[in-house]
C-alpha cells in the first residue's frame, strides 16, 4: 500500500515560493515565529520541514491551508 510522505525539496521550494509571492521576508518568518533565519533557510532548500507548530503560524501568516504548504509524494513500502 502506497504511503504519502513529504517531499522536502518540493515543500521547501513551495514555501519559498508562497512568502515571495505574499512579499514575507525571512526576517518576518524569523520574527514571528521565534525561528532562527537559518531554520527557515533550511525550509527553503528542504533540508528540514518546520516543526507542526511552525508549519501551523506560516499557514496563517501566508493565508494558506497546512496542506497547501505541504508536497507530498508516494512511496512503496
Amino acid at each position: 500500500m502506497p504511503l504519502s510522505m513529504i517531499d522536502m525539496k518540493k515543500t521547501g521550494d513551495n514555501i519559498r515560493d508562497l512568502c515571495e509571492r505574499r512579499n514575507i521576508s525571512v526576517k518576518e518568518i524569523h520574527a514571528a515565529l521565534g525561528v532562527s533565519s537559518q531554520a527557515v533557510y533550511k525550509w527553503f532548500r528542504g533540508e528540514s520541514v518546520p516543526s507542526i507548530d511552525n508549519l501551523v503560524a506560516l499557514a496563517d501568516m501566508l493565508d494558506v491551508s497546512v496542506s497547501d504548504i505541504i508536497v507530498t509524494c508516494s512511496d512503496e513500502v
